[in-house]
């Protein structure tokens, strides 16, 4: 990336929608501006109001523009959910410069190669992530740029979405006044600032703790092995709270964040609040001991299934580099331990090391520049561009709205 590229990331969430601004310095990342709005117009991950939520766009995209003093023409747009698949595919071209190095146009030619699939009329291929290069039967490459050789190879992972919901994605954005500059998976853009090559490489296990769904993915030999949406999230432990206390949905989210307590046993008895209780004025008073005999059943159903899921994955081995949680349910206090005993491995909680965003639920938005700006050299026909100069897909996506008129 050039010095001083700027990266705008989107990531339209259930509870929140992100706007975050990157500015690429040599091979530092630097966040320089951050805009919030809240995700009414999406339900687990998915729109189901396109008004709602292209308003919260603007107001994400207007509170990080104040933050900076610039206007945003286009961003990365983060893609997640149940309606996306992986598929392996394989691609081969050969070395088209007469001294047989490989340069980028070969890198872009044998991923677009690896991109001829036959494919469901209602799926759309969203990106394509390189599991390895292979150089003339050579195996195991991840950079063949500047080798020498005749025959390229790669073995990839296609990923794909669902037509309609990337179609709905697309249109909020555009309607918010919004170049897209690429779509990308937010598993892969989580692995780049919560993963170390070393546990990517060994065998990890990533877990988006979201308000509307739970996203496991399996890295090993350094890249996506698999994914896998549980819908179950943090709006059910807010339910729970709601219920249980007898209090509204706002007042239980409220409740969790301040006074939330993973573990029974780890709650102190003596921190209390008092709740307003649904048709009367009165306010009732609870201990943080109370609210974590809410949370801990629910938190343990969902590491339950998460176990479970990884094991239908195949992976019933031990885990080398064990649980990385993210997303706003892993802020909850104590959840590092009752997730290392409910999964039975090792657990850390990742947290994005800039300021402004050091909380779990801006993962996705801060590895959306972090994997945008390493593989920059995959996506120079996808940079972020002026308003009337949309990339070359972006037509395709267009031509999508006429099947939907």
């Amino acid at each position: 990336m050039t010095k001083g590229e700027i990266i705008v990331s989107l990531d339209v969430g259930t509870s929140r929608i992100r706007v975050i601004i990157g500015e690429i310095a040599g091979n530092s990342l630097n966040i320089i501006g951050v805009g919030s709005a809240a995700g009414e117009g999406i339900r687990q991950g998915a729109i189901v109001d396109i008004d709602k939520t292209v308003q919260g766009i603007r107001e994400a995209v207007e509170q990080a523009e104040r933050m900076v003093g610039v206007q945003i023409q286009s961003a990365y747009v983060g893609v997640s959910g149940n309606h996306v698949a992986l598929q392996s595919s394989h691609g081969v071209v050969a070395v088209s410069s007469p001294d047989r190095e490989i340069a980028e146009d070969d890198v872009e030619r044998v991923l677009q190669a690896a991109r001829v699939i036959a494919l469901p009329p209602e799926r759309e291929i969203v990106d394509v992530v390189p599991k390895e290069y292979v150089v003339d039967g050579l195996e195991g490459i991840t950079d063949p740029r500047g080798m020498i050789g005749v025959r390229l190879e790669v073995d990839a992972h296609i990923i794909t979405g669902s037509r309609t919901v990337i179609h709905n994605l697309v249109r909020c954005v555009q309607r918010a006044g919004l170049e897209i500059a690429g779509l990308v998976l937010l598993p892969l853009a989580a692995g780049a600032v919560a993963l170390s090559p070393d546990e990517k490489k060994l065998g990890v296990v990533l877990v988006d703790l979201g308000a509307g769904a739970t996203t496991i993915s399996v890295f090993e030999r350094g890249t996506l092995a698999g994914m896998s949406v549980l819908p179950v999230g943090g709006d059910y432990v807010t339910n729970d709270i709601a219920i249980g206390l007898r209090t509204q949905t706002d007042v239980a989210e409220a409740i969790k964040a301040r006074y939330g307590w993973a573990m029974v046993s780890l709650a102190p008895a003596e921190e209390r609040f008092k709740v307003p209780r649904i048709g009367s004025q009165d306010e009732k008073e609870f201990s943080a001991v109370d609210l974590a005999a809410v949370i801990e059943p629910r938190l343990q159903e969902m590491f339950y299934l998460v176990r479970r899921e990884v094991e239908r994955m195949g992976i019933a081995r031990e885990i080398p580099g064990g649980y990385v949680l993210y997303g706003g349910v892993s802020s909850t206090r104590g959840i590092e331990k009752l997730a290392e005993h409910e999964l039975a491995g090792p657990v850390r909680v990742a947290v994005p090391e800039f300021l402004g965003v050091r909380d779990p639920s801006f993962v996705n938005g801060v590895g959306i520049i972090r994997y945008v700006a390493q593989h920059s050299f995959r996506r120079s026909s996808a940079q972020p561009s002026r308003r009337g100069n949309p990339a070359g897909w972006i037509h395709r996506l267009k031509s999508w709205f006429a099947d939907f008129m």
